[in-house]
Parts: structure tokens; C-alpha cells; sequence
């Protein structure tokens, strides 16, 4: 079992906590924040447990090295998935991580009880399977829900769903209704309650059903942008726990050690650009796209005639590939059309890979934002005042987009065509609207400029999001005080 050097002996006055992610680094981003916000404003220390089923990648390894001294970190044993099928869904791959690690789990967590005394468990969305360990040490356990509000609340409704519904969720007619969030269409729920036939909707509904088992669940959102489906949460009903929204957590790092010259050549290109002209273009680190996909997007972009910084991965080959299996190898430029480049060389870039994207997004020459909603990107759009276009892809990103689209409305969403493509007109169409739109476009630009003062507002000293985070860390306190 890997560590970071442990700390010297002594006694522990402040309080610490274990938290337990779950495989990814789009979780272990708002997971190692909130442990930095604990430490500087409460003084609270953590170690993260982390479950493997392999070696880390490099971006988690430069990730890790890089946590400050209060936040330590544990690797478990790799535990071995060989015997699950290729093309097995993320959510299946992440519950079966966990709970293959449970034995290492309680041997780590009780060892950080005897030496630390731990005022609490926090486990990721899926990591509920280590609560019995909690319970077994006498250690209070919480969630952190790296999502929205308004998915959280799809969680604690579940079980009601799966009881009164008894087809698939997307054929269901009228517009379901989650507690405190709009109406929203079974198609746009989450991915893997999809197929309720699926090992994924399984795993999905035993950790919903689970949840009520936690003393708290903090969730990375701010009541000023989700403001219905919080009331719904803070509300105490049938065992529900208690509920604090403490964000937005976002890491606001503007450099990749290991493509530093990516950086550069983005941010000079940006540099160049008249103020508010830039579209910016990322679907994630998990954003893969057919082939015919990104030729429909370059298409549309050199039609609509607007600037754009494109960060572009190369095409998943397998439609069914989970979020785990990321293209990285190959020249993603390679998929453009011919002759796309140069045609679009004054006015576009197109970057393999990675971009600095916390940095761009607050460059003065961007001006809105193209994304597949993963709620770290959404997050950071708002925290930068940056209007969107919604095209999501996986997970819980068709939600985000229904709620970014129709209920917060900061975001224009693309008609996906009857092929299952976004084609280059629709893609022209949505970017030169929210580039050079009037009427609601404008109305648009009003609301994301609120939302990120409402953001900033939320994190200041007497904020909605810094009183969660206050109450949550004075209970913490109180355990530790009463041991």
C-alpha cells in the first residue's frame, strides 16, 4: 500500500477525516478541493483511500504529487477486473472497484481510526458499500455528490421510480417529475438507468436506495443556481439526511506539467483575439466523438464564420466504450477535413488533447463555450461568466444540459438530427446565435453574468455555500471534541 510520508507523532487536536473516491479523475478534482477548503478555513485534515484496479495515469500521479501536506492519500491493492466483459459500463466498473477493495478499505480505515481518530467517512457517489465499516468503528458516514442538485434528488426519488414506472424510463410519455426540479423527459435522465435491464441501473438503485444510511451528503453546487432542487433536499422527510451545498468547487490551476506547451500556444492564440470573440470547444476528457461527428462540427464551425479555440481527441472507434477507455494515442488533427485547417487558420485553433481549461475560460477574448455539460466544465463556465452551448454525451450531462437549457437558462442546445448526428447547419446555426444573437441570446448573457456573481457570492465569508461548509465542519469539530 503506497502513502505519502506519514506525519510526525503527536496528538490531533484538529479533526480528520478519510475520504474514499471513486475511480476517475473528474471526481477526485472537487473531492481534493474540498479537502484544501476544510484545511484552510477549519483546519481539518484528510486521507484520501483510494481504490485501484491498475496502476494510476500519469495525470492522477501528477495530480497526487501535488496535494498539500494536510491532504494525504492511501493507494489500495489493484484489484482485478479481468472477468468483466470489454464493454462494460462505467458505473458497473466503478461499484465493482469498490466493493472488490472493501477488505482493504476497512483494514485502512481502521488503522486511521486508531492513529487518527476520525471524525468521519466521506465516500464518492458510489463508495456507499464502505459504510459498514463506518458503522462497525462508530465513525459518521457522509456522501460527497460530485454533481448537481438536481441529480441528487433523481437519487433519493429512484426507488419511487423504479417501483411506480413499469417500463423504460425514455418511453414514458409525460414528463417526470424529480422533487424540487422542472419536469424532465425519461430520455434525458441519467445514462445508466437507460437499460433497467443493465448491471449499471442495478448498481445505480442499490446505492440510491443506500443513501438515507448517510448523516450528511454534501453536494458540489450553491443554492443561487440550483435553488429548487436544494429546498427539495434541505427538506426532512423519511429519514432523508442532512444536505449541504458547499460549491462551486472547481480547480482553478491553469497548467498540465506534462504539456506545457499547450498552454503556451493556446494562450497566445487567445491573447491575439479581439475581446468576447472566441467560441470555445471541449467535450471533456472522456468527450469522444465518431468520426462523422467532429467532420459535422469543423464543418459547422468554418460555416458560422465565428473564432473558435478547439480542443479535439481522437474518434472512439467503439460506440459503446465507457469513459474509462480515452483515446489518446494517434494525431486527432488527422480527422479534420481536408483543407480545414488552412481555411480556418485566422481565425481558429485546433489543439490535440488538452487545453488549460480554468485558464481560458477566463480569458477576456472568450466569449461562450461549447461543452458536453460534465459538471466540472459547467461549474467552471459559470464561475467565469461564460454563456454555453449544452451537447451532452454521457453520465448525467443530458440532465445538466435539460436544466442549463430550459431552467437556468445560460446555455442554447443543438437539434440532434434523425442519424444521430448534430449536423453543420444546426452546428452553424447555435454558434452564430449565441455569438451574435439579440433578443434571447442577450437575456442569456444577463443571466450567466448574475450566476457568477451569485458564485462568487456563495464562496465570500457570509455566503450560502461557506454557511454549509461551516455547519458541516462545526459537527465534524464537535465529534472529534466529544471522542
Amino acid at each position: 500500500m503506497e502513502t505519502n510520508p506519514p506525519p510526525p507523532p503527536g496528538p490531533h487536536p484538529h479533526p480528520h477525516i478519510a475520504i474514499l473516491p471513486t475511480p476517475g479523475i473528474g471526481h477526485l478534482i472537487p473531492l481534493v478541493e474540498f479537502a484544501k477548503k476544510l484545511h484552510h478555513r477549519h483546519f481539518i485534515s484528510t486521507t484520501f483511500i483510494i481504490p485501484t484496479d491498475g496502476p494510476l495515469s500519469t495525470a492522477q500521479t501528477t495530480f497526487l504529487s501535488a496535494l498539500p501536506s494536510a491532504v494525504d492519500y492511501l493507494l489500495l491493492p489493484p484489484v482485478n477486473l479481468d472477468d468483466l466483459p470489454p464493454d462494460v459500463r462505467a458505473e458497473t466498473r466503478i461499484a465493482v472497484t469498490v466493493t472488490r477493495s472493501l477488505p482493504s478499505i476497512h483494514d485502512a480505515v481502521k488503522s486511521l481510526h486508531a492513529s487518527k481518530s476520525l471524525s468521519a467517512l466521506v465516500v464518492d457517489l458510489f463508495g456507499t458499500d464502505a459504510f459498514e465499516s463506518a458503522v462497525e468503528l462508530n465513525i459518521p458516514p457522509y456522501i460527497f455528490f460530485p454533481s448537481t442538485a438536481m441529480t441528487l434528488s433523481l437519487f433519493f426519488h429512484l426507488p419511487e421510480l423504479d417501483r411506480t414506472v413499469l417500463s423504460e424510463y425514455r418511453d414514458v410519455h409525460e414528463k417526470l417529475q424529480i422533487p424540487g426540479c422542472a419536469p424532465i423527459h425519461g430520455r434525458d435522465l441519467i445514462q445508466p438507468v437507460q437499460d433497467r435491464t443493465s448491471d449499471a441501473y442495478q448498481w445505480v438503485l442499490r446505492h440510491a436506495k443506500r443513501y438515507r444510511m448517510a448523516e450528511g451528503i454534501v453536494v458540489n453546487t450553491f443554492q443561487e443556481l440550483e435553488p429548487g432542487p436544494v429546498r427539495a433536499l434541505l427538506v426532512k422527510e423519511n429519514g432523508k439526511p442532512d444536505v449541504y451545498a458547499i460549491g462551486p468547487l472547481i480547480k482553478m490551476g491553469s497548467s498540465n506539467p506534462e504539456i506545457n506547451e499547450s498552454d503556451a500556444i493556446s494562450v497566445k492564440f487567445l491573447d491575439r483575439q479581439p475581446n468576447g470573440s472566441v467560441l470555445y470547444v471541449s467535450f471533456g476528457s472522456g468527450g469522444d466523438l465518431s468520426h462523422d461527428q467532429i467532420v459535422e462540427i469543423a464543418h459547422g464551425l468554418e460555416k458560422s464564420g465565428q473564432r473558435f479555440l478547439w480542443v479535439l481527441r481522437c474518434p472512439n472507434a467503439n460506440p459503446n466504450a465507457s469513459y474509462f477507455d480515452i483515446q489518446s494515442s494517434g494525431d486527432p488533427l488527422a480527422y479534420l477535413p481536408q483543407g480545414f485547417l488552412e481555411r480556418t487558420q485566422d481565425r481558429g485553433l485546433v489543439v490535440p488533447l488538452w487545453a488549460p481549461q480554468a485558464q481560458i475560460l477566463t480569458h477576456k477574448s472568450i466569449c461562450a463555450f461549447l461543452t458536453h455539460c460534465g459538471w466540472n466544465s459547467v461549474l467552471e463556465s459559470v464561475s467565469s461568466g461564460v454563456p454555453m452551448i449544452a451537447w451532452p454525451l454521457y453520465a448525467e450531462q443530458g440532465m445538466n444540459a435539460v436544466m442549463l437549457h430550459e431552467d437556468v437558462r445560460v446555455a442554447l442546445r443543438p437539434r440532434v438530427g434523425e442519424n444521430g448526428l448534430i449536423v453543420r447547419d444546426e452546428v452553424a446555426r447555435v454558434v452564430k446565435g449565441l455569438m451574435e444573437g439579440e433578443a434571447e441570446e442577450k437575456e442569456i448573457r444577463g443571466r450567466i453574468r448574475d450566476l457568477k456573481d451569485a458564485a462568487a457570492n456563495s464562496l465570500s465569508e457570509n455566503g450560502t455555500s461557506t454557511k454549509f461548509l461551516d455547519e458541516l465542519a462545526e459537527k465534524w469539530k464537535r465529534n472529534n471534541s466529544c471522542k
